[in-house]
């Protein structure tokens, strides 16, 4: 589902990111990333997400080059960010209810899916500004954003972070949900920790260059 063909990054003359990297991940996968901070996994999951260009090489989603056409690709993509960059005078259903329009995906059911993730995840305030809600409240928001676009590939950059352990479980589980549907997810973490079997596969960072 993604091919990524001799991907480099750099940023400033000297040594790059990362150099010449391909591989292909398909789907029903979920792809542990995991490394120091500095080590490359947020800019690896930011050119994945279209937030950052290749310096050279390119990466295709079912034949696509995700940054030559970019909307066509996100619309496929649920994503969550290692930074909270949330609007702060919404609520979490106002929220959901805005990326599914803006998806031109709201229908009958849009109301009863955004309460059942909402559910899923104990996001009790959803009512409430997102402006009032806690570190772990945001990330639940966050959460919830990425998986209520039904997507075919979920970018997670620390989606943990914050969390108690609660609610990890709950994430977990959403997790293996979205990977018995057929979804690709990709997820970093500076460590995988006592739940190293839950990935397929477990790629450390920084990556090998050629």
């Amino acid at each position: 589902m993604l091919e990524l063909k001799k991907l480099t990054k750099q940023y400033k003359p000297g040594q790059p990111i990362f150099s010449g990297i391909s591989r292909e991940f398909s789907t029903k996968k979920i792809i542990g990333l995991i490394g120091p901070n500095g080590s490359g996994k947020t800019t690896f999951l930011r050119l994945l997400s279209v937030n950052s260009f290749p310096t050279s090489g390119e990466v295709l989603f079912d034949g696509l080059n995700i940054h030559q056409k970019p909307h066509e690709y996100l619309k496929n993509v649920g994503l969550v960010h290692d930074e909270e960059s949330l609007p702060r005078h919404l609520t979490a259903k106002e929220l959901l209810e805005w990326i599914l329009r803006s998806r031109s995906v709201w229908d009958e059911n849009s109301v009863n899916e955004i309460d059942q993730v909402l559910d899923k995840l104990a996001l009790n305030d959803r009512d409430e500004p997102i402006g009032t809600y806690s570190t772990g409240m945001k990330k639940k928001t966050q959460i919830a954003a990425a998986f209520i676009v039904k997507p075919k590939v979920l970018i997670l950059d620390e989606p943990l972070r914050g969390l108690d352990a609660s609610t990890r479980e709950i994430v977990f589980g959403l997790l293996n949900d979205e990977r018995e549907k057929g979804t690709l997810i990709l997820m970093s973490s500076h460590s995988m920790g006592s739940d190293p079997d839950f990935f397929d596969e477990i790629i450390e960072f920084p990556l090998r260059t050629e």
